[in-house]
């Protein structure tokens, strides 16, 4: 204590206006901890560091995020391990206050590694999982050519990258409740000239049961408010990137009623870019949980049910056939599968040639996702 007390007070003497927020865990601080700190100390306009914001603490060592507090790399870590607490908290304030998420930090032998949150089989959602994962690494011939395949002209075979992201599918236990899913994510790929390449993507969408246009209609809402922060031009053409992106081909119908979708975004400063970033990862709280209050105490019907679970099959049809970023987690050495396959639910259903009655809420919920329609 003796330690922490004169630590403590060689930081805060050394700049009253530049304090650190540090949690310290265990009782023995290394020489070079207290370098790092008596360093960061004297470097302006120093970041806070509290990882009580955080689920677990960053993959990046602590001296590594002071010392690079304005690389991007370190902007975004941070930024998605903050929404993931805040999506985390609030969906515990909806759940069983005895179910909490199980947090997971793991590793990656090849470099980073990720924090996985997980709630099971719990009174308000039978699954929520709110991935972060941190890697970096060499980014091997099928990445790199699941990225040209996006457009990116990236020279090289094999080379040095980093990824940052968060990514989150929340299956409710009422089928009145939506699922929702959202991803935002940054990318560094140094090419074979020493170029750096840097980009962002990400959005944020809404797969309901049954089909409340109120409820459609403030999801979209809040996330046009996020983008209109930025361009107004980016709803409109994020929304229609989302309902073209998110089509099963070979069931000829979307995955939900859409929300938000965007890729190899770098057309602004890099600062711009994280900006807009930032506000649409805020914009899925307020979006989101409005929806689970109001309905996760609805009566439902074993048929309502068995809707739900016909309509999960092809929430993991997408997943496995068509989504890009489990292609590239399966592709990237040291994949970790069950980070990349936490978005699939512990339950769902497939019969054969099923199609609803007509004049049905479920058959009205297809004729949308067959038709995408502007919402507001």
């Amino acid at each position: 204590m003796r330690t922490l007390r004169t630590l403590s007070t060689l930081v805060t003497c050394t700049g009253r206006s530049r304090q650190i927020l540090l949690r310290f865990t265990g009782i023995g601080l290394g020489a070079a901890t207290l370098v790092s700190v008596v360093t960061a100390a004297n470097v302006p306009n120093t970041m806070y560091y509290d990882v009580s914001q955080f689920m677990a603490e960053p993959l990046t060592p602590q001296a590594t995020l002071l010392k690079d507090k304005d690389d991007m790399k370190v902007k975004m870590e941070l930024l998605i391990m903050k929404i993931q607490h805040d999506f985390c908290r609030a969906l515990e304030n909806e759940e069983d206050p005895r179910k909490k998420f199980e947090v997971d930090r793991w590793t990656r032998s090849e470099g980073g590694g990720g924090v996985t949150c997980v709630i099971q089989n719990g009174k308000t959602f039978e699954k929520a999982g709110v991935n972060v994962s941190v890697v970096h690494g060499m980014l091997p011939v099928e990445a790199v050519r699941q990225m040209k395949a996006r457009g990116k002209d990236i020279v090289g075979k094999e080379l040095p990258f980093f990824a940052a992201g968060i990514s989150s599918v929340i299956h409710p236990s009422n089928p009145h409740v939506p699922t929702v899913h959202f991803n935002y994510r940054y990318f560094e790929v140094t090419q074979e000239n020493g170029e750096k390449m840097w980009w962002f993507g990400g959005g944020t969408d809404l797969t309901p049961y049954y089909l409340v246009e109120e409820d459609v209609k403030h999801f979209h809402t809040t996330l046009k408010k996020a983008c209109d922060t930025h361009d107004a031009g980016y709803y409109p053409r994020f929304k229609k990137w989302c309902d073209d992106y998110f089509l099963v081909n070979h069931r000829n119908e979307r995955r939900g009623v859409g929300g938000i979708f965007f890729d190899d975004f770098d057309a602004l400063s890099q600062e711009e870019c994280f900006k807009f970033v930032k506000s649409c990862a805020e914009s899925v709280v307020p979006s989101y949980v409005p929806l689970v209050k109001k309905h996760k105490d609805d009566h439902f019907t074993s048929a309502e049910r068995d809707w739900q679970l016909l309509r999960r099959g092809r929430y993991v049809e997408f997943n496995l056939v068509y989504d890009r970023g489990t292609k590239f987690g399966l592709y990237t050495p040291g994949a970790r599968i069950e980070s990349i396959l936490m978005s699939l639910p512990v339950y769902a259903k497939w019969e054969y040639m099923h199609s609803p009655s007509t004049g049905t809420p479920e058959a009205k919920l297809t004729e949308v996702l067959k038709n995408p329609k502007d919402w507001i």
